[in-house]
């Protein structure tokens, strides 16, 4: 179906646009031909999911593919050892369900579940843990249209040397149209969430990570104390204690999200007394233990709007990145009300990934979608950038393709496949150009 084109942005409001036209297809054979008839009339094209990732990277000017209308299961013939092949706009929180009949589940998540599986594998979503990559690791074959509306199938019988390109893609290489994951049995998680001193978990921060199946932790800016997160794996069968429902709902909805949000207002009104703002958050949050399903666990609810970058670093510097970036704010006198995450991953063979070639940890600054983060944001990447840190890909930066060539060793392997799969640039847009530059078809 083609409509004509209504005003989009994105989920935390840095990015909008009013596309020419919207095409939302139902099958590989409706984004074909609208691939095609998109690039015979020399326009651009952009799938779109959930719209979570906060740079441009899903801005489509002139055709944008919504493609919520490709979603689910669509072969499950190697459902027995593990894998599923799931349509490309499938949402990661109708994942429990989906896999439910099946007894299989993701081997690690993020913790937010809104996005579409296309967009969260092609921006480098990850969670937290040594032992496992991000989402875009579990992908072992995909289909996708390629800028000359041809439909290819990446797999290790077939195209095997693009899938360290593809699996992570940015949306550069095509539109994909389904993937299939390498997924693991159910399992459970015993979570325990407490406050610990900053100090402390600083120093210890090599042994918690490779003492845990998933370590992370959060800092509020002028408290002295981080907030722990540690889960271990359990199999399926174990039994469950579960957060009853009106304790998770005062911790996750009430003051989470509905005090927090009230914070942030007054932060923004009354600078002044974001400290103590922060002090009472964190007080009011953590401190809890409980087992549940993986995805119950790793899943957090975010209603408050905000905006965000995170830098992937080498695992062993992330104490001292922290601490600059403590020094940093304490220095410039700046208020910050949201938290500081931190979380660790395992390296990966994807080109593009964050965590390519090396064990990383992840820093991730936000702030309130209402607040300017220019300031904020431009004094953390310097201090990343100096550790030879790496962007999220669907995270607020200010790189460009001549130094992001430096931070990833096989970028221009990538391009090599970008200009191969789409010479003329169809699925470029102004984010694009300036991470990757343009494709050989267009140039001069």
């Amino acid at each position: 179906m083609t409509t004509n084109g209504a005003a989009w942005r994105n989920w935390g409001r840095t990015e909008q646009v009013r596309p020419k036209r919207i095409e939302r297809p139902t099958s590989a054979e409706a984004v074909r031909q609208a691939v095609t008839t998109a690039a015979g009339e020399g326009l651009r094209v952009k799938p779109v999911g959930a719209g979570h990732s906060f740079t441009g990277i899903a801005v489509a000017p002139d055709v944008q593919l919504d493609l919520t209308g490709l979603a689910g299961v669509v072969d499950d013939s190697e459902a027995s050892a593990g894998r599923l092949a799931l349509a490309a706009g499938t949402r990661l929180h109708r994942l429990p369900e989906l896999f439910e009949p099946y007894g299989l589940a993701l081997q690690n998540m993020g913790d937010i579940d809104r996005q579409t599986i296309s967009g969260a594998t092609s921006t480098g979503t990850h969670g937290t843990g040594l032992a496992f990559g991000g989402l875009a690791t579990q992908i072992v074959a995909a289909r996708l249209v390629t800028g000359e509306g041809e439909l290819i199938r990446v797999a290790p019988d077939e195209r095997p040397e693009l899938l360290p390109a593809v699996r992570l893609g940015l949306g550069a290489l095509g539109v994909l149209v389904d993937v299939t994951l390498q997924l693991v049995p159910r399992f459970l998680l015993h979570a325990v969430e407490r406050p610990e001193p900053l100090e402390e978990v600083l120093d210890g921060w090599m042994d918690r990570v490779r003492g845990a199946d998933h370590f992370e932790f959060y800092w509020f800016p002028h408290t002295t104390t981080a907030l722990t997160k540690t889960n271990t794996r359990l199999p399926g069968d174990a039994e469950r204690r579960p957060l009853g429902r009106v304790s998770r709902w005062i911790d996750d909805e009430l003051l989470a999200n509905g005090v927090y949000r009230m914070v942030c207002g007054l932060d923004r009104a009354f600078p002044a007394l974001t400290p103590a703002f922060a002090n009472l958050a964190d007080k009011l949050t953590g401190d809890r233990e409980f087992t549940d399903a993986s995805p119950s666990v790793f899943v957090t609810n975010r209603s408050v709007r905000f905006r965000e970058m995170e830098y992937a670093i080498p695992l062993a510097e992330v104490p001292e990145a922290l601490r600059e970036v403590r020094a940093l704010i304490d220095a410039r006198g700046w208020r910050i009300g949201f938290p500081i995450e931190v979380r660790a991953a395992a390296p990966d063979e994807n080109w593009l990934s964050t965590a390519y070639g090396r064990e990383t940890g992840y820093i991730a600054v936000h702030r309130y979608f209402r607040e300017d983060p220019t300031e904020y944001f431009a004094g953390v990447e310097a201090i990343m950038r100096a550790h030879g840190g790496r962007p999220h890909w669907g995270k607020m930066h200010a790189r460009t393709d001549d130094d992001l060539r430096e931070a990833y060793p096989r970028f221009d392997d990538f391009l090599r496949v970008r200009d191969e799969l789409d010479p003329a640039g169809v699925f470029q847009n102004p984010y694009l150009e300036r991470v990757l530059g343009t494709p050989v078809g267009v140039r001069g």
